[in-house]
């Protein structure tokens, strides 16, 4: 269950990261607002996860799940850029998170 719980975290970065973005300094009062909550989810659900999960797995896969997700919904949803050099900055990322998971109980 604590891989749920660190999904489900990491995907609610996402959520609170671009929300962030689109609050345009916290002065949209909606964006703001789905940006404070979100972000409390995501702690609860991190900590939910680190009851079980190591520290450095679990951290480093929840900000992982968060780089890579706002990457992706930057270029998608915002229209930044995708460069080379950012696609493969992402990959590794990506395959930080798959090694972590495959080296680790829980």
């Amino acid at each position: 269950m604590a891989w749920v719980y660190l999904l489900l975290a990491g995907l609610l970065e996402i959520v609170w990261a671009t929300a962030m973005k689109l609050s345009d300094g916290f002065s949209r009062p909606g964006a703001s607002a789905v940006t404070l909550v979100a972000s409390m989810g995501s702690f609860v659900l991190l900590a939910l996860a680190m009851r079980s999960l190591p520290l450095g797995t679990a951290y480093t896969v929840w900000t992982g799940i968060g780089a890579i997700g706002a990457f992706v919904a930057g270029m998608f949803f915002l229209g930044e850029s995708a460069t080379a050099i950012r696609v493969v900055a992402a990959i590794l990322i990506l395959t930080g998170i798959v090694l972590m998971k495959s080296t680790s109980a829980g």
